[in-house]
């Protein structure tokens, strides 16, 4: 059985005294539970010192080769180094505004598992997609093309994270009908590429999750809980989500 997953990407959030400020208040609610985890997704930064504060950091973004000369970036070896345990891959900000590609997550992926590092594979559609009802085909796209090269064997590593473009930072969120359709849909599809290891494979619903919606978001079928943005800044909201998951 799979553990639920609540995680928290601050994207370009929160300076290092509004850190420590979400650290203390962390710390005041109760956490403890045996069938669910916290992931926090901070800024590259602050992975250091959060290390320390949880069992599972991560880094929201890196860069597939191992070293050279790419300025600005970061490599697997350097985020594992300081103390970070997953990535994400493929958030809509990353292709949308920084134009990753198909192939360019194809190789963040490949990267990722011959490392052996745990990481969240992000999907969704825009809403002309949604609209134009070619979303299943957009997704199985996605999906199909990151994991092309992916070893089944390594199936222990992968999370998705199922995130419409249209209900992230709008205020908007799938209703149950479109969330389960869509994750009924990946479920199938990676059953299909991996076969019934698979059923392992934990898929999030990430966009615009909030205290209000939680509960009908997580009582969707195959929702094994959630990628969170805005609402994993306050921490007393973000418990508030750990309660309903």
């Amino acid at each position: 059985m799979r553990n639920k997953i609540l995680a928290a990407n601050w994207k370009m959030n929160l300076t290092l005294p509004e850190v420590e400020l979400w650290v203390k208040k962390f710390n005041g609610f109760n956490w403890q539970s045996d069938t669910k985890e916290v992931r926090v997704y901070p800024s590259a930064l602050f992975i250091p010192m959060l290390q320390n504060n949880f069992s599972h950091v991560g880094a929201q973004n890196f860069y597939y080769e191992p070293s050279g000369a790419f300025t600005g970036e970061l490599s697997l070896e350097q985020l594992s180094s300081v103390g970070s345990s997953s990535v994400l891959i493929g958030h809509s900000e990353r292709r949308e505004l920084f134009h990753e590609d198909n192939a360019f997550i194809t190789q963040k992926v490949k990267a990722a598992a011959d490392k052996n590092l745990s990481f969240i594979l992000c999907c969704g559609e825009n809403l002309a997609q949604r609209e134009g009802k070619t979303h299943l085909h957009f997704i199985e796209q996605q999906l199909k093309s990151a994991l092309s090269s992916f070893d089944r064997s390594k199936l222990s590593l992968l999370c998705i994270a199922y995130e419409p473009i249209w209900a992230i930072g709008t205020g908007l969120h799938a209703n149950a009908a479109q969330i389960t359709e869509m994750h009924a849909f990946i479920r199938s599809l990676l059953l299909e590429l991996f076969g019934s290891d698979a059923s392992s494979v934990p898929i999030l619903y990430g966009g615009s999750v909030n205290p209000e919606n939680a509960a009908s978001i997580f009582s969707c079928p195959e929702v094994a809980g959630a990628l969170v943005g805005g609402a994993s800044l306050d921490p007393h909201v973000f418990h508030q989500l750990w309660e309903q998951l």
